[in-house]
């Protein structure tokens, strides 16, 4: 069965269709600028040559059918019909509490993610779009909700709830909800694959680290805490986000700087970070290495208090699992930066083996032989795992 795993952003669409039975790639692509002047289509079979076009696209509707129109086109399309296609898997990143699993799509839960809108209300609203479109232009080919949110949903009350008063949660919901769960549930099930250990019996860090970043525990095979809470913006300090601050803080700006909630908020997601901690320098984690590198105080001070909250975390999740197995890199950051690993690990007393820390885009373990907690790096594959969850649901 051919499967066709789409990302919807509010201006952009991710797409890989891949072979759900090989696991094999069969084609991918991207939609820019949806809605935008100056849209674009980045189209790439598989074992062929990057293909990129002006394609209008004033809105969702239309970059799905610029999407179809490639994937089936005469001359470098992958399927002669979209009969061939048959499933869809979205990723939708806010599934609240409703979700704790991957689910066929109807109108109920359609209803269900789009009472979820405030709380992610950049992503979902367009995680929406991409579904309407594909009811439009597909209607008889079943579709699948794989949610961010789900892996974390097994979390214990003591983890997710915050320290407000109770009714805040019974009103609203408000609780730590976590984000990444496709990555995180993808790359600790690959890490005891590749340690050839049994998942339900390991306690595995995973550290999701690129320009939005997070680090969950997972104990037998389920996870019992994550670093990203009601939004992605709790937790690790990322590239524009700030990740956890005192609340007060937003206060005292507040009255020092004449500012509204909107104003300190755009600052907390869009100006935060190691671009603020850098004092603008960057929010490239790769500007931000090479700078380091080359001894700018900045870069050095900003990479400096990334890692060292990294660290916090895998320390915390470490009393909190009663010991680590194994804690394992991926995403952006993760998988290809060894200075940044090499800094954790040293925090953490971790020896690495220098010819595997630099290895890039494999499964690898880079701790030297005999460690305690082994250290990998696991390339994440969100979209095969989405291509995975829909292949259960809808044979």
């Amino acid at each position: 069965m051919k499967i066709l795993v789409i990302n919807c952003g509010s201006s952009s669409l991710k797409f890989q269709l891949i072979d759900a039975v090989s696991e094999e790639l069969i084609a991918k692509g991207l939609c820019e600028r949806i809605g935008i002047d100056g849209s674009r289509l980045v189209y790439t079979p598989a074992g062929g040559e990057k293909q990129i076009k002006s394609v209008e696209m004033k809105d969702h509707t239309q970059a799905i059918g610029a999407m179809l129109e490639a994937l089936t086109c005469e001359k470098t399309g992958v399927v002669k019909s979209l009969d061939e296609i048959g499933a869809v898997g979205h990723r939708i990143v806010h599934g609240g509490d409703k979700f704790a699993s991957s689910t066929i799509i109807n109108d109920e839960v359609i209803s269900a993610i789009e009472s979820c809108n405030e709380l992610a209300p950049l992503h979902n609203p367009a995680n929406l779009l991409g579904i309407a479109a594909c009811k439009e232009h597909m209607p008889g080919t079943p579709m699948v909700a794989v949610f961010d949110t789900a892996f974390h949903q097994t979390m214990p009350e003591e983890a997710y709830l915050y320290g407000i008063p109770y009714e805040y949660y019974k009103k609203y919901r408000i609780r730590r909800y976590g984000f990444h769960g496709t990555s995180h549930s993808f790359v600790s099930a690959r890490t005891a694959e590749v340690l050839g250990e049994n998942y339900e019996n390991l306690k595995i860090i995973v550290c999701h680290l690129g320009n939005g970043a997070s680090i969950s525990a997972v104990k037998n095979g389920k996870c019992i805490d994550t670093s990203m809470g009601l939004t992605p913006l709790e937790g690790l300090i990322m590239g524009t986000r700030s990740g956890d601050i005192d609340p007060a803080i937003m206060e005292f700006l507040a009255h020092k700087e004449k500012m509204g909630v909107e104003e300190i908020m755009d600052i907390l997601n869009k100006k935060s970070g190691v671009l603020g901690v850098s004092d603008g320098f960057s929010s490239d984690f790769r500007d931000i290495e090479d700078a380091f590198e080359a001894g700018n105080e900045d870069c050095v001070r900003a990479l400096k208090t990334f890692a060292h909250r990294v660290v916090k975390y895998i320390g915390a999740y470490t009393a909190e699992m009663g010991g680590v197995d194994a804690i394992s890199f991926t995403a952006g950051v993760g998988e290809n930066s060894p200075i940044l690993r090499r800094m954790i690990c040293a925090y953490l007393d971790i020896e690495l083996n220098e010819e595997e820390n630099i290895k890039r885009g494999e499964d690898v373990v880079i701790s030297v032989p005999g460690s305690t907690t082994k250290v990998l790096v696991i390339p994440t594959n969100e979209e095969l795992a989405i291509a995975r969850e829909t292949l259960a649901l809808v044979k």
